[in-house]
């Protein structure tokens, strides 16, 4: 049951991710005049996050213990993207204030299931 549980939030959290960072990058739906001041950098960022977010739900469907990489290289990007975020913001670059609460949001999650993930996988 908990594999079940685990391997859905993943693939939710992956599909939405994939879906909503492609529409603002590649303008589906006119998504991107409606994200005003998007950070091009931190939207790609969550788009490879959320294909490795699929790769690890993958993994774990599977049983793999390798379903654990992709996560772990998702916390590390969030993190660089982050950083990057930050350094925009103090050289005077345009963003929207949601970014940075979205982003913590976002890194906390993805630690959380990459910790839910490595205990799973303990066992």
């Amino acid at each position: 049951m908990k594999t079940r549980l685990l391997f859905a939030a993943l693939l939710l959290f992956g599909l939405v991710t994939v879906f909503v960072s492609s529409s603002v990058l590649f303008d589906w739906f006119g998504m991107r005049e409606k994200e005003g001041n998007y950070v091009a950098g931190i939207v790609w960022a969550n788009f490879v996050c959320g294909l490795l977010y699929l790769v690890s739900a993958y993994g774990i469907w599977k049983g793999n213990k390798w379903a654990i990489i992709p996560l772990m290289i998702s916390v590390i990007i969030l993190i660089l993207a982050y950083i990057g975020l930050f350094i925009h913001i103090n050289n005077g670059g345009l963003y929207e204030t949601k970014t940075v609460g979205a982003m913590a949001f976002r890194l906390g999650v993805t630690t959380t299931l990459l910790l839910i993930t490595t205990k799973y996988f303990k066992k």
